[in-house]
């Protein structure tokens, strides 16, 4: 109890009662927190800004073009350090690469210090693995790569993928410059902030988040691109226009016939149009896929399947085209999708010589891929689907039945003549 001279003269009786009943409040509060039986929380608050360029140039190594010495110095105007792996495919169309990227370092002597010759190692899906990820750690070491100098990756999506995991593991991240050489990785996979190589039989299963220095796209190195090269990329700027830009899609349909006799004009029109849209999606919603949702994977989880059973026979671009007419047939025959608009997905496919039909389609552990999926997005599944072109639609569930009717339906198309 407490006595008289504890309570000022101003207080009532009552509030006497409701004092002493907060100080002992305090006092006990005070003796949890002293003896540990309360806890603390610090909150810590980071503001991360990712800024990189994407510079679309030609003949990037011609000594008169600045682009590279300048992106290069574009923080620190002084000589750096700079360690070049190239696509062998790449290597073998260009044979002379190697002699052009030592000629520019030489006339950029102010800017440029070449970390021994340019390295040329295989590319393709088959160079996404954990060995040759020890041998780029390794070649790097050896070299003296610190956190001040530079990474340059030239090839495809899958050398810019074990590339760019190597140069984000290496000193916890070091500076990645990428040179994407094919439509499919200047318009997608070598612009964004994904690294990742393939493992336990899963594609990208292992990997990082980290954006590049600098991505610079050289439309020089698509002229030297086979066919199937040429056109599969297409597939990319197909699914986003789809997702995103409908004004796009219709763009791309009224120049199909240009864009599948592959003219540059219309081609570098296709893949900065693409690029754009990719980087506004990354920037504007959820970079490091913390979320469930992932519009710009529409088509890709059948296509990540198809890719392991098919052996990577399949190029990335054709199974996202695959995947791109599987899930709008599943959303017609879902209900979500007006019957013209499937039809017109699956012609402009068709009329950019794109497969819309693989036979492993028909195969039991093609359903795998949805679990797989799922477990690539940590969480419930969620697929996207199509309301309309340039209306994307997230569902939680995948009916098998309307799957095989969806599956039915690409078996029929593959038969019947593009529209016009």
């Amino acid at each position: 109890m407490v006595s008289n001279r504890d309570v000022l003269p101003t207080e009532t009786a009552a509030t006497s009662d409701a004092l002493t009943t907060t100080r002992c409040a305090d006092v006990f509060a005070s003796l949890l927190e002293y003896s540990g039986l309360v806890s603390q929380r610090l909150v810590q608050r980071v503001g991360l800004v990712l800024e990189y360029p994407v510079v679309f140039t030609r003949d990037v190594f011609d000594p008169a073009n600045q682009v590279l010495a300048e992106t290069l110095s574009r923080r620190e105007q002084r000589r750096h350090r700079v360690a070049v792996v190239i696509d062998g495919g790449v290597a073998a169309r260009r044979p002379e690469l190697g002699t052009e990227i030592e000629h520019y370092a030489h006339h950029h002597v102010e800017a440029i210090q070449l970390a021994g010759s340019p390295w040329v190692i295989a590319g393709g899906e088959a160079a996404k693995r954990d060995d040759l990820l020890a041998e780029l750690h390794r070649e790097l070491a050896e070299h003296k790569i610190d956190r001040q100098s530079y990474v340059l990756a030239i090839g495809g999506g899958a050398l810019l993928d074990v590339v760019g995991y190597a140069a984000a593991t290496l000193h916890r991240g070091v500076r990645l410059v990428r040179m994407p050489t094919t439509v499919l990785a200047q318009n997608d996979a070598g612009i964004g902030v994904k690294n990742g190589i393939n493992a336990f039989g899963v594609k990208n299963f292992l990997g990082t988040f980290a954006a590049p220095f600098a991505v610079i796209n050289d439309s020089r190195f698509l002229s030297t691109l086979q066919r199937r090269d040429q056109v599969a990329g297409m597939a990319e700027a197909v699914k986003v226009a789809l997702i995103r830009d409908a004004d796009f899609f219709r763009w791309i349909d009224e120049n199909a016939d240009v864009l599948a006799a592959f003219e540059s004009a219309p081609v570098e029109h296709l893949i900065r149009r693409c690029a754009e849209l990719h980087l506004q999606h990354i920037a504007g919603s959820d970079p490091f896929e913390q979320n469930n949702a992932r519009p710009l994977d529409f088509g890709h989880w059948a296509a990540h399947k198809l890719e392991v059973l098919t052996d990577h026979a399949l190029r990335h671009g054709e199974a996202v085209a695959i995947g791109i007419a599987l899930d709008s047939g599943y959303s017609v025959e879902a209900g979500h999708l007006a019957e013209r608009d499937y039809q017109a997905i699956v012609s402009l496919l068709q009329r950019l010589d794109l497969p819309i039909w693989h036979a492993r389609l028909r195969d039991s552990a093609l359903g795998d891929g949805l679990a797989e999926f799922r477990e690539h997005l940590g969480g419930e599944l969620c697929i996207t689907l199509l309301q309309g072109v340039g209306r994307p639609l997230e569902v939680h569930e995948v009916c098998n039945t309307t799957l095989a009717r969806a599956i039915d339906r690409l078996d029929r198309a593959r038969n019947t003549p593009p529209a016009a």
